[in-house]
């Protein structure tokens, strides 16, 4: 038995009705649709194909269809095109962005409150991640007798520094040369993928300064990850205007994963090398969440993914007007930043 045109035609019907009503959709409901053409007999042939296809599931046995998660990965890959966002939408996101804001935090916090606002679901954004970003240079500059301010820049126009103990006696030409020797080897590198091993491949003055380049990274590590674990959260009670979560255990059950934030912070950071993720029902790992659909999108720093953002809801969430949310929202996101560190940079 093939997917054939019809039944796609059929199924995307179903899928449509049932992502507005959250009711069993029939062979008469579709039948109504002047798209469609079929008289409800027919249609209720191709519904049973599609339920042994695995398309549809029958929750009662008097009752229609509603889509599987295999049904729902089929829309999003094949069936569904990307919405276009209204008028106003487009205006409420860029009416945020355009506003001043200073601080990382704060721009997280609103893309947060953004995305659940319009979306109406919850919403979750990973901080940056900046020890996924590649180093440009290290300089290392004596500020007295036994520290050194150790900075750092990266390839996205960050920097960032850290005030470190230095070995007694090291002289000004000898961190200048250090600062040199890390910079020509490591530029390039991911902070976060740096080992002893490959310090261990240096040789001569620096490769006596082991003890010293271990501290420095630790400290340039803290300094690049700070608030690297926060998840901004927002809208988490949207849950409980659908349907689905009507149950109060099943609801609080999902509440409680959600606000604990691990299992955010395992999606999210997964996500982040991902321009765009969706991952529906069952194919989410974590249990508590087998019943939701997980919707994320990436932003950047210039060209750098940084970190992820995204929606978790009902697996009938709009998947069209979510993805094109999410493009919009991440572009503004990326900007904010971007303009924010290439501030910092003069």
């Amino acid at each position: 038995m093939q997917l054939d045109a019809r039944k796609m035609r059929i199924l995307q019907a179903i899928i449509d009705d049932y992502i507005l009503t959250a009711t069993p959709v029939g062979s008469r409901t579709i039948a109504k649709r002047s798209d469609i053409g079929l008289s409800p007999a027919t249609i209720r042939n191709e519904m049973a194909d599609l339920e042994e296809l695995g398309y549809l599931e029958q929750p009662h046995t008097s009752a229609g269809r509603v889509p599987s998660d295999k049904a729902y990965r089929l829309y999003v890959n094949s069936i569904m095109q990307r919405a276009k966002l209204s008028d106003a939408e487009v205006r409420y996101i860029r009416d945020h962005y355009s506003r001043r804001l200073d601080e990382v935090d704060e721009v997280v916090k609103q893309t947060a409150w953004v995305l659940s606002s319009l979306t109406k679901y919850a919403s979750m954004v990973l901080a940056p991640q900046l020890h996924a970003i590649k180093l440009k240079y290290i300089h290392l500059v004596p500020i007295a007798e036994d520290k050194a301010l150790a900075i750092i820049v990266t390839d996205a126009g960050m920097t960032r520094d850290s005030i470190i103990r230095i070995p007694p006696g090291m002289k000004q030409d000898a961190l200048e040369r250090l600062g040199r020797a890390l910079t020509t080897r490591f530029s390039e590198c991911r902070l976060d993928e740096i080992t002893q091993a490959q310090f261990n491949e240096l040789s001569g003055e620096v490769a006596q300064q082991r003890e010293f380049f271990d501290v420095m990274m630790q400290s340039l590590r803290r300094s690049m990850t700070q608030g690297g674990r926060n998840v901004e959260l927002s809208g988490a009670t949207n849950i409980l205007n659908y349907p689905e979560y009507s149950d109060m255990e099943r609801a609080r059950a999902l509440l409680t994963a959600i606000e604990e934030k691990d299992m955010l912070y395992r999606v999210l950071t997964e996500a982040t090398n991902v321009e765009f993720s969706v991952r529906i029902g069952s194919e989410n790992e974590d249990e508590s969440i087998r019943d939701c659909s997980v919707v994320t999108a990436t932003y950047k720093i210039g060209a750098n993914p940084i970190g992820s953002f995204g929606v978790i809801g009902p697996t009938r969430m709009d998947y069209a007007h979510v993805l094109a949310m999410l493009g919009l929202i991440g572009k503004s996101l990326s900007e904010v930043l971007t303009n924010m560190f290439e501030e910092e940079r003069k």
